[in-house]
């Protein structure tokens, strides 16, 4: 990794005296004391230990989501950037393997240093290591940031099954340094039980800070610079959905950070109106500077508010700022975000009626092509457990003729065991079921993975002829885990 290294004390002034520096030349600065910076406030109780708890709360739960994908392959956003210097790491990639929770497992077979291609965390082990991490909201930790340290990308909570293994870990920071590095200094946050402490690191790059474990529970990136920050962007479009011959959209700007962008899928998800994602490039094609005033531009003339947003990175804000545009006659419109100083354009986009009317708007969800979907032979324990071949199974048709089976009740209840700490959300949100149909089926059944059960059996009896495992993954998306997706495609395969 070829890493610049960080800048003395002196450019660094509400670091503690005792705290130890790394100075430009990769050295440790002058000073014989504790090498962490403890912070005023308190910190969320949970730490790594409790976050794999079996008592971990559905709260907590909800803060370990997959970072959230600008496209189909999970890669990163942004093609490199012209102003940063292209780093010519000899790492490997690696892809995680996806549990429920939002969680990622990597088994690390020998020394090296590996790159998750997910989530763009790099790794420096010295042998045979099992990693564990997941994605964590920075609001929920924002007491611990103060002044003059601001976030500076992505926060993870990390374990390791043999810790000493873990050397360093590399994290992906939403900042353009260009000629600016040299005013920056560089730490983590790292969150330890009820406190926090600031920690060093021990070198930074282009795109990553780099940080030597000292033990593990979430940690992520944090700055303070003399000169104005410039950050990668990225903007996020939602569509509101309901039975109006109008449009309304959410325009979201963000820095590429994905601590950041998964708060802003969650505030959608948790809002009162149903939203569905518009895929267009998010990318900025200029960068975006905390304090700047931007504007949003649409062609033919729709109703924005508000006209005008001063920038800031609102990672560690609870309540996440959108722009609302409404469009009354809906048909093909242009989206410019565009700097007021200098007039340029940060980020443009066309919107055309097929890039919304694939939705089938009483229902949310995106409709998909049988043929689309990538048939793949699951193991035969799967389906032997769901009863693949249970002669009792319904059968039902398709829109194009083709017999589909109906999920039994003995499948039904293998795919409810599935199903993890976020089942009441997503029954809500991908199978349309009302809060007060989930009490009422609590208040009958006490045992988990039968109301679990009861609700899924509701969603197929609702939808009769089409209560398919291919209609049920579908609902899902994304939602489900690696193993439930197998499960699925399992059940609509033929005997």
């Amino acid at each position: 990794m070829s890493e610049r290294g960080q800048e003395p004390d002196s450019r660094a002034e509400s670091l503690s005296s005792d705290e130890k520096e790394v100075t430009s030349s990769g050295t440790e600065g002058e000073g014989e004391g504790s090498t962490e910076e403890h912070l005023a406030g308190e910190a969320s109780s949970e730490s790594s230990s409790s976050s794999s708890s079996e008592e971990e709360s559905d709260e907590e739960q909800e803060e370990k989501e997959s970072p959230p994908s600008c496209n189909e392959s999970g890669e990163n956003c942004l093609p490199p950037c012209e102003h940063c210097r292209n780093e010519n790491d000899q790492k490997e990639e690696v892809t995680p393997r996806r549990l429920a929770g939002g969680q990622f497992v990597l088994q690390l077979d020998a020394e090296g240093t590996y790159q998750c291609s997910l989530t763009g965390l790099i790794f420096e082990v010295t042998g045979c290591v099992k990693i564990t991490y997941s994605l964590l909201s920075w609001s929920k930790y924002a007491s611990l940031v103060a002044k003059p340290w601001i976030v500076g990308g992505p926060l993870f909570d990390v374990r390791c099954d043999s810790a000493p293994a873990l050397t360093s870990i590399q994290f992906p920071h939403s900042l353009c340094l260009g000629d600016h590095g040299a005013g920056m200094a560089f730490k983590v946050l790292h969150v330890k039980g009820e406190g926090a402490a600031i920690e060093p690191s021990a070198a930074y790059s282009a795109s990553h800070v780099r940080w030597v474990v000292s033990s593990l529970s979430p940690v992520g990136p944090l700055i303070q610079s003399q000169e104005p920050v410039q950050y990668h962007g990225a903007v996020i479009l939602y569509k509101a959905v309901d039975e109006h011959p109008s449009l309304s959209f959410r325009v979201y700007v963000a820095t590429n950070n994905d601590s950041f962008i998964k708060d802003i899928s969650k505030a959608v998800k948790h809002s009162n109106k149903k939203f569905v994602k518009i895929d267009k490039p998010p990318v900025c094609q200029k960068l975006l500077q905390n304090g700047k005033r931007y504007r949003l531009v649409c062609e033919p003339e729709a109703e924005i508010t508000p006209e005008e947003i001063e920038f800031v990175d609102g990672s560690l804000l609870k309540l996440k700022s959108y722009i609302e545009v409404y469009v009354e006659k809906p048909d093909e419109f242009t989206l410019s975000l565009v700097e007021l100083d200098s007039d340029a354009t940060v980020w443009k986009a066309k919107l055309r009626e097929r890039d919304w009317i694939h939705y089938d708007q009483n229902k949310n969800e995106q409709k998909r092509s049988t043929g689309s979907v990538k048939k793949r032979k699951p193991a035969p324990s799967i389906l032997e457990e769901g009863g693949l071949c249970s002669k009792k199974q319904k059968t039902g048709g398709t829109a194009d003729g083709i017999g589909t089976k109906i999920l039994t009740d003995q499948q039904l209840m293998v795919v409810a065991k599935q199903l993890g700490r976020q089942w009441k959300e997503i029954a809500i949100e991908c199978l349309e079921m009302e809060m007060k149909n989930i009490e009422e089926i609590q208040g009958m059944e006490d045992e988990v993975n039968m109301q679990k059960f009861l609700v899924l059996r509701k969603w197929r009896d609702r939808q009769q002829s089409n209560g398919t495992a291919e209609a049920l993954q579908r609902s899902l998306g994304d939602k489900g885990s690696y193993e439930l997706e197998l499960m699925l495609q399992g059940f609509s395969a033929q005997c």
